[in-house]
């Protein structure tokens, strides 16, 4: 990441994004780098060639809002990209980088008590890099590896379970590498996120692809698609909610549609991970001193 020069490599990224078709123009010929060439952008988005080079390498920052407008037509920017762009070009649109607390925000204890009250529904709380600070008993059920200090991020694209256990392995690490990109805007050069950027880059290609893409994609809700080992196959809601007067930390909550089967699966796998009571666990033959064994609940133990 260059702090120094965010427009430009958006720009390039998204340049090399779009084929030469998909603006009107004929793909032949012989093409040293994907996507659309600099003096195409410039030609269609009616600026001077001299001008977007200037743009992408950073020795121009301050485009007016006509050029910024009709270079997300040309690279084909929805909304939230097109958003983005606006923040990272020139002082007079782009919000001043927020500086990271020294000190981590810490859960407010009315969050750690609203999620642990919710006893059919999954959730947790993580920070703006992806740790998760907080989890409630049923998401422990669903996730037992993400407990509080595990950072997301590494666990998705590092760990080959993670990928076994999501479906959507592939729409999920797109979303999570976009929503990143959003999260940070022009504030690249925190040392937190470089280091984490540094080190999946260099440790998952597919981060690295996903990375220099430059994706942007606010957090939504979406449908999560997950396989666990005690209930099999599950689709569940996920919603992401920011903690209000926190330093960026977000509320996440699963879901079912109430009803349905995944309402049922969920509901088995609290019964399933429930604490068991004593009364249960320690249950002694009158005739021995060994504990009786109720053998038609072992698999479920």
């Amino acid at each position: 990441m260059d702090a120094n020069n965010v427009l430009g490599e958006f720009l390039r990224a998204r340049r090399e994004l779009v084929r030469p078709e998909d603006v009107g123009l004929s793909g032949g010929g012989l093409r040293r780098v994907p996507g659309l060439r600099r003096e195409e952008v410039a030609t269609l988005a009616g600026i001077s060639s001299d001008y977007y080079l200037r743009l992408e390498q950073g020795r121009d920052r301050n485009p007016s809002a006509q050029v910024l407008e009709a270079l997300a037509r040309v690279l084909r920017l929805d909304v939230d990209a097109t958003r983005h762009l606006v923040g990272l070009a020139g002082p007079g649109r782009r919000p001043t980088p927020r500086r990271r607390a020294a000190r981590p925000t810490p859960v407010p204890t009315s969050i750690r008590q609203l999620i642990d009250g919710w006893p059919t529904n999954p959730a947790y709380v993580q920070n703006q890099y992806a740790e998760v600070l907080a989890v409630n008993a049923l998401y422990s059920a669903l996730a037992p590896h993400h407990v509080p200090g595990v950072n997301l991020l590494r666990a998705v694209f590092l760990d080959p379970g993670e990928r076994e256990r999501h479906r959507d392995w592939e729409d999920l690490t797109a979303g999570v590498v976009a929503s990143l990109r959003a999260r940070a805007g022009a504030d690249v050069d925190d040392p937190r996120l470089v280091e984490l950027v540094g080190e999946l880059s260099l440790r998952s290609e597919r981060f690295r692809l996903l990375w220099g893409r430059h994706d942007v994609l606010p957090m939504r809700a979406r449908v999560s698609r997950m396989t666990h080992p005690q209930v099999g196959d599950l689709d569940l809601y996920c919603d992401k909610l920011d903690v209000g007067g926190s330093d960026g930390l977000t509320l996440v909550v699963f879901h079912a549609e109430p009803g349905s089967r995944n309402a049922e699966l969920l509901g088995l796998l609290g019964s399933l991970n429930a604490p068991q009571s004593e009364g249960h666990m320690n249950v002694v033959d009158q005739h021995t001193d060994a504990p009786h064994v109720d053998e038609e609940n072992i698999d479920g133990q």
